[in-house]
């Protein structure tokens, strides 16, 4: 990669030589402006307005336009001369929390290299000491015309410099705000924070720019002589009208969509209020009711089934009693004849 600056970092008395490289780049597609009737290019000519007639670089220099539109000239000189310590040299201000820093204020990246194998010593010592403090450093330096706000930290191996908006340049946010008055309810909440914990979390790796790719898809097409693929019209979501009923839905929809049981169900979370019963907390008591009823009728069926069985026995009984009866009067007839018997025999 190309060292797009070269100076020092000064950390106190030391000084570190280094090189700064762009950490960033841009995957967009970019486009030419031609002439629609003949795609012939469109280009722009730097024209003096006193002498009308084009100029070359090396002819333009810089100027400052003054309030009655005077151009005083500011040559590469006289910003060279300008009385900056920053000039040429990263100064670490101050050492204090990540925390600390307004995402807002956060501007280009760059990594800085160690110029040369005497820097890597005092390199290393002030990447070593970010680390172990947890703490990131402040610093101004002087880039493309201008002094900067930076912010060096480490990542890896490596410390990087992001550039930072000056506190002044970051816009205060009044009237953005709705200015309404809004209650939002916990049962609200609790929604928001199931559609959240659905979603989940994601590998910012896996994420890439769908547009420039759908671009590019475009491009070869009408290079090919093909029809461009068409992009099919967004659903129309329509007004939300009911808050609750549009979260419930996302939540079921991101569950389906992940393949996650019970996508009906709308869990409590955190302890707070119970959402509304959803279709599938209704069904499970109607479940549980018709398993009460199959189980009384179940014990009924029981019993009457267990009744023929007892008078079953309660017959048994009575005919086993009633034989036994029988016998024992066809036994006391029986010595009576025998008596009749010999008392005629011996007449």
């Amino acid at each position: 990669m190309r060292s797009i600056w070269n100076g020092a970092i000064s950390f106190g008395l030391v000084s570190i030589p280094i090189k700064l490289v762009n950490a960033t780049e841009s995957h967009a597609v970019s486009f030419r402006q031609v002439h629609t009737e003949d795609n012939g290019r469109i280009r722009y000519r730097k024209v003096c307005e006193l002498e009308d007639r084009e100029v070359t670089q090396s002819e333009i220099g810089k100027a400052y336009e003054g309030a009655d539109g005077e151009m005083i000239p500011i040559t590469e000189e006289d910003l060279s001369h300008l009385p900056l310590p920053t000039a040429r040299t990263i100064e670490i201000v101050a050492f204090v929390p990540a925390e600390r820093i307004d995402p807002l204020q956060m501007d280009a990246a760059y990594y800085i290299a160690a110029a040369g194998a005497p820097a890597a010593k005092p390199y290393t010592l002030l990447r070593e000491a970010l680390k172990r403090s947890h703490k990131v450093a402040i610093a101004k330096f002087a880039l493309r015309g201008r002094e900067r706000l930076g912010m060096l930290r480490v990542v890896g191996d490596v410390i990087v410099l992001h550039g930072l908006l000056w506190p002044d340049e970051v816009r205060a946010p009044e009237g953005v705000a709705p200015d309404v008055d809004v209650t939002v309810r916990d049962k609200e909440l609790d929604l928001a924070d199931a559609l959240m914990d659905t979603l989940g979390e994601v590998d910012l790796a896996d994420l890439h720019d769908e547009y420039r790719e759908a671009v590019e898809e475009v491009i070869a097409a009408k290079a090919a002589g093909e029809t461009p693929p068409e992009t099919p019209a967004p659903a129309d979501g329509g007004k939300v009208l009911d808050l609750m009923a549009a979260l419930e839905k996302s939540v079921r929809e991101a569950r389906e969509s992940r393949g996650a049981e019970g996508a009906g169900e709308v869990r409590n979370l955190h302890g707070r209020g119970t959402p509304k019963e959803t279709g599938a907390k209704k069904s499970t008591s109607t479940t549980g009711k018709t398993a009460a009823k199959k189980t009384a009728s179940a014990r009924k069926s029981t019993s009457k089934a267990e009744e023929p069985k007892g008078a079953a026995k309660k017959a048994t009984a009575k005919s086993t009693s009633k034989a036994g009866e029988k016998k024992a009067a066809a036994a006391k007839k029986a010595p009576a004849k025998k008596k009749a018997a010999s008392g005629k025999r011996s007449a």
